[in-house]
């Protein structure tokens, strides 16, 4: 069973796989694959909820997904993603917001987007037990400020990466997810970090890599420039529906053996 300690280990050693999942049979499939981390992420906004960004994802949402997702999984490490504005607004709230995702769903950490605002939270949710992942670079949750553009493309804003990596790993945070940045910059950031840094969309340097469960399955029509689809369900799944529609309609579904006639009931008719 992969540890947040466990994950710490496998900086600079192995590679660490983690994908997200927002459903029990989800995830039980990407833990029965073998993946580290199972990450339910508020990109289920846009994912599964049919959201145009993450920011009306709700604490009850990520809360009830990820009980799911940890329900079936295993052996994975199952991180719940803290949603917009559930953390760093005050303290005492986002920490209660976090421990709800450890205590009544079950979840083994906590993710949530960083920024110079969330050093002193990290440390104190790590101080209470509360494991936290923390996640620079393009931070979805800012998309009205930061778009979806590349991060730390200009010096300033590299050097302003590097340090709140630092600092954030200073005050506990067993991981670093470093998001649609610079491959260069990444491969800085983890060469100096103790702990492991998880990218996505930031070039092979990193000690893991992380996609979204929908855009690995191809479950979608597009997906970002820096993943990639490893499969076609969503043909699969056109394939098996339309099946289903042409069976109905030709009355060859349910056929005699999908069907119980109980004797018993004969003089029913």
């Amino acid at each position: 069973m992969t540890t947040t300690r466990g994950l710490r280990s496998k900086a600079g050693e192995e590679p660490i796989t983690m994908l997200t999942a927002y459903d029990a049979p989800t995830a039980a499939v990407v833990d029965e694959a073998g993946i580290d981390v199972i990450l339910v992420g508020d990109s289920m906004g846009n994912a599964v909820l049919g959201y145009d960004t993450t920011l009306p994802v709700t604490l009850e949402e990520v809360e009830s997904r990820t009980g799911a997702v940890a329900r079936a999984a295993e052996d994975a490490l199952v991180v719940a993603d803290m949603p917009f504005l559930s953390f760093g607004v005050d303290e005492a709230e986002s920490i209660h917001n976090a421990g709800r995702m450890l205590k009544e769903a079950n979840a083994d950490a906590v993710k949530i987007e960083s920024g110079p605002h969330t050093v002193d939270l990290t440390a104190r949710l790590t101080d209470l037990g509360i494991p936290v992942m923390a996640h620079l670079g393009l931070t979805p949750q800012h998309v009205n400020r930061l778009g979806y553009g590349r991060q730390g493309t200009d010096r300033e804003a590299a050097e302003e990466i590097v340090e709140l990596a630092g600092a954030h790993a200073d005050a506990g945070a067993f991981s670093l997810v470093l998001e649609h940045v610079p491959a260069n910059l990444a491969g800085a950031v983890t060469e100096a970090l103790e702990i492991p840094t998880i990218g996505i969309g930031a070039g092979p340097d990193c000690d893991g890599q992380v996609l979204v469960i929908n855009d690995v399955l191809g479950l979608d029509d597009w997906s970002p420039p820096f993943s990639k689809q490893f499969g076609d369900v969503r043909a699969e799944m056109a394939r098996a529906v339309g099946e289903y529609r042409d069976a109905v309609e030709a009355g060859e579904f349910p056929s005699e053996e999908h069907s119980h006639v109980e004797e018993t009931l004969e003089d029913l008719y």
